[in-house]
Protein backbone atom coordinates (compact mmCIF):
# COMPACT_ATOMS: atom_id res chain seq x y z
CA UNK A 1 0.00 0.00 0.00
CA UNK A 2 1.45 3.35 -1.06
CA UNK A 3 1.54 6.08 1.56
CA UNK A 4 2.38 9.71 0.92
CA UNK A 5 3.34 12.01 3.77
CA UNK A 6 4.00 15.75 3.61
CA UNK A 7 5.84 17.85 6.14
CA UNK A 8 7.26 21.33 6.54
CA UNK A 9 4.21 23.56 6.56
CA UNK A 10 3.82 26.45 8.93
CA UNK A 11 3.33 30.19 9.24
CA UNK A 12 5.55 32.77 7.60
CA UNK A 13 5.47 36.48 6.92
CA UNK A 14 5.00 37.82 3.40
CA UNK A 15 8.26 37.66 1.50
CA UNK A 16 9.44 34.71 3.53
CA UNK A 17 10.30 31.15 2.51
CA UNK A 18 9.25 27.64 3.39
CA UNK A 19 10.36 24.22 2.25
CA UNK A 20 7.89 21.36 2.08
CA UNK A 21 8.91 17.71 1.94
CA UNK A 22 7.00 14.70 0.72
CA UNK A 23 7.95 11.06 1.03
CA UNK A 24 6.26 8.06 -0.52
CA UNK A 25 6.52 4.54 0.87
CA UNK A 26 5.18 1.22 -0.30
CA UNK A 27 6.22 1.64 -3.92
CA UNK A 28 7.57 -1.40 -5.71
CA UNK A 29 9.57 0.90 -8.00
CA UNK A 30 10.36 4.61 -7.79
CA UNK A 31 7.48 6.96 -8.49
CA UNK A 32 7.99 8.51 -11.93
CA UNK A 33 5.83 11.63 -11.56
CA UNK A 34 5.17 13.80 -8.54
CA UNK A 35 2.98 16.83 -8.08
CA UNK A 36 2.35 19.51 -5.49
CA UNK A 37 -1.11 20.97 -5.22
CA UNK A 38 -2.81 23.47 -2.97
CA UNK A 39 -6.31 24.32 -1.96
CA UNK A 40 -7.19 27.60 -0.32
CA UNK A 41 -10.35 27.99 1.70
CA UNK A 42 -13.33 28.33 -0.63
CA UNK A 43 -11.25 27.80 -3.78
CA UNK A 44 -10.59 24.93 -6.13
CA UNK A 45 -7.49 22.82 -5.85
CA UNK A 46 -4.67 23.92 -8.16
CA UNK A 47 -1.42 22.35 -9.18
CA UNK A 48 1.66 24.38 -8.27
CA UNK A 49 4.51 22.15 -9.40
CA UNK A 50 5.25 18.76 -10.90
CA UNK A 51 8.40 16.80 -11.59
CA UNK A 52 9.33 13.69 -13.52
CA UNK A 53 12.02 11.17 -12.67
CA UNK A 54 14.10 12.60 -15.55
CA UNK A 55 13.91 16.02 -13.79
CA UNK A 56 11.50 17.72 -16.18
CA UNK A 57 9.39 20.22 -14.25
CA UNK A 58 6.30 22.32 -14.87
CA UNK A 59 4.78 25.23 -12.95
CA UNK A 60 1.78 27.49 -13.39
CA UNK A 61 2.47 31.18 -14.01
CA UNK A 62 1.22 32.05 -10.53
CA UNK A 63 4.27 30.49 -8.85
CA UNK A 64 6.88 30.28 -11.62
CA UNK A 65 10.12 31.83 -10.47
CA UNK A 66 9.12 31.63 -6.81
CA UNK A 67 8.52 27.90 -6.27
CA UNK A 68 11.01 25.13 -7.08
CA UNK A 69 10.28 21.42 -7.02
CA UNK A 70 13.14 18.96 -6.61
CA UNK A 71 13.57 15.30 -5.80
CA UNK A 72 15.82 12.82 -4.06
CA UNK A 73 15.16 9.62 -5.95
CA UNK A 74 17.11 7.45 -3.53
CA UNK A 75 14.78 8.53 -0.74
CA UNK A 76 11.53 8.59 -2.77
CA UNK A 77 11.21 12.18 -1.60
CA UNK A 78 10.31 15.42 -3.30
CA UNK A 79 10.62 18.96 -2.03
CA UNK A 80 8.87 22.23 -2.73
CA UNK A 81 10.96 25.29 -2.05
CA UNK A 82 8.70 28.32 -1.80
CA UNK A 83 10.22 31.80 -1.84
CA UNK A 84 8.83 35.32 -1.84
CA UNK A 85 5.63 33.99 -0.33
CA UNK A 86 2.47 36.05 -0.61
CA UNK A 87 -0.73 36.00 1.45
CA UNK A 88 -2.49 34.45 -1.54
CA UNK A 89 -0.18 31.42 -1.22
CA UNK A 90 -2.00 30.54 2.01
CA UNK A 91 -3.53 27.10 1.54
CA UNK A 92 -3.30 23.45 2.43
CA UNK A 93 -0.56 21.96 0.30
CA UNK A 94 -0.83 18.39 -0.92
CA UNK A 95 1.71 16.07 -2.45
CA UNK A 96 0.66 13.45 -4.95
CA UNK A 97 2.20 10.71 -7.02
CA UNK A 98 1.13 7.80 -9.19
CA UNK A 99 0.46 9.77 -12.37
CA UNK A 100 1.16 8.51 -15.90
CA UNK A 101 2.41 11.84 -17.21
CA UNK A 102 3.89 15.11 -16.07
CA UNK A 103 0.78 17.05 -15.12
CA UNK A 104 -0.64 19.80 -12.94
CA UNK A 105 -4.10 18.22 -13.05
CA UNK A 106 -5.11 16.54 -9.85
CA UNK A 107 -7.11 13.79 -11.49
CA UNK A 108 -3.90 12.49 -13.05
CA UNK A 109 -2.58 11.38 -9.67
CA UNK A 110 -3.48 8.24 -7.79
CA UNK A 111 -1.85 8.63 -4.38
CA UNK A 112 -2.25 11.66 -2.14
CA UNK A 113 -0.95 12.85 1.18
CA UNK A 114 -3.04 14.36 3.94
CA UNK A 115 -1.81 17.88 3.33
CA UNK A 116 0.14 20.45 5.29
CA UNK A 117 -1.02 23.97 6.11
CA UNK A 118 0.92 26.97 4.84
CA UNK A 119 -0.11 30.37 6.17
CA UNK A 120 1.40 33.60 4.90
CA UNK A 121 0.44 36.53 7.06
CA UNK A 122 1.92 39.56 8.74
Amino acid sequence: QVQVVESGGGSVQPGGSLRLSCQASGYRDRPYYWGWFRQASGKQREGVAAIALDSRTIYPHSVEGRFTISQDNAKNTVYLEMNTLKPEDTAIYYCATGANALSLRGFSYKYWGQGTQVTVSS
